[in-house]
């Protein structure tokens, strides 16, 4: 199985859960489902439930998915635990299309959810999937490897104020206009971004039930690839096209948004994009070919041109 094989397989499998984990559009009050779906099954690449999953079978071994049956609370679980992450990430995008925060109109190549509802309706729908992301985590039904309120630790912390991502998003905001320095340019990439991509890889370490050894590196290579990840998004907004991107491209620019591009260029930008990815593989050493999907996907994260 090759990473394209791993990506459909496992994608199919997490739209089919956020399916059943999100009511149904005829479900009352159907605007608001209708809403919440319309920018949940936009077309995301999923990177984060995947992120998740990978770690998870890293610690546990790649033949979770053969080892477990379908019902089995173990896979259901896990599956769980990685779609909690999607309805953070999705809630966080309908927020920031918001005219409030970013104003944008386009989001992984449709209109965005204000657009489509209006204001009320988008803010309500960010709303419902960020309480409905942690609704499903306290209804997991065990034995599981992990107790779920561990689980939503983590989770509540990447999405919050202090070194999370509703702290970046204010960073980010107040920094519009200004001139930062290095130190406040990190601290709002690993906030705003970074910090749900490293909480992926540490919510499937917490599922997986990792040692203090696994735990410690696998969160370290949370941390890189987070990095890396908006680091690339910064690059594609000067250099690619909105067609491409799915969403309007020179936004940070107009925007005068705080970027890496900005602050040291395009190529010392691009440099930096590979350190990370190389100090985040540096993280996997010891995990062998255990890691492999961990890997592919670092080397995907940087090397995406959407």
């Amino acid at each position: 199985m090759n990473l394209s094989d791993y990506l459909t397989s496992k994608t199919a499998v997490v739209e089919q859960a956020l399916s059943d984990l999100v009511p149904a559009v005829d479900e009352r009050p159907m605007t608001i489902h209708k809403a919440m779906r319309h920018s949940l099954f936009a077309g995301g690449k999923r990177i984060r439930p995947i992120l998740c999953v990978a770690t998870a079978e890293t610690v546990m071994g790649n033949e979770v998915f053969d080892k477990y049956g379908d019902t089995d609370p173990v896979l259901v679980g896990l599956i769980t635990t990685a779609c909690s992450l999607e309805l953070i990430h999705t809630y966080s995008l309908i927020h920031d299309d918001l005219p409030a925060l970013d104003n944008d109109d386009l989001r992984r190549g449709r209109p965005t959810c204000h657009k489509v509802f209006g204001e009320a309706l988008a803010i309500l729908a960010g709303d419902a999937l960020l309480t409905r992301a942690f609704q499903i985590l306290a209804e997991m039904q065990g034995p599981l490897p992990c107790a779920p309120a561990q689980l939503a630790t983590e989770l509540s912390k990447a999405a919050g104020t202090t070194n999370g991502m509703i702290g970046g998003q204010v960073a980010d905001l107040e920094a519009e206009g200004h001139s930062v320095d290095a130190d406040e340019l990190h601290y709002i990439h690993r906030s705003k971004t970074g910090a749900l991509i490293q909480a992926s890889v540490r919510m499937g370490a917490v599922y997986a039930n990792a040692g203090e050894q696994d735990f410690n590196s696998l969160s370290q290579y949370g941390h890189e690839i987070g990095l890396a990840f908006q680091i690339v998004d910064d690059i594609l907004d000067v250099t690619q096209t909105s067609e491409a991107l799915g969403k309007t491209a020179g936004k940070d620019g107009e925007q005068k948004k705080a970027t890496f591009p900005s602050l040291y260029g395009l190529e010392a930008s691009h440099q930096r994009a590979e350190q990370h990815f190389a100090d985040a593989c540096g993280h996997l050493e010891h995990f062998g070919d255990r890691a492999k999907w961990l890997r592919a996907l670092a080397e995907k994260i940087v090397n995406r041109t959407s």
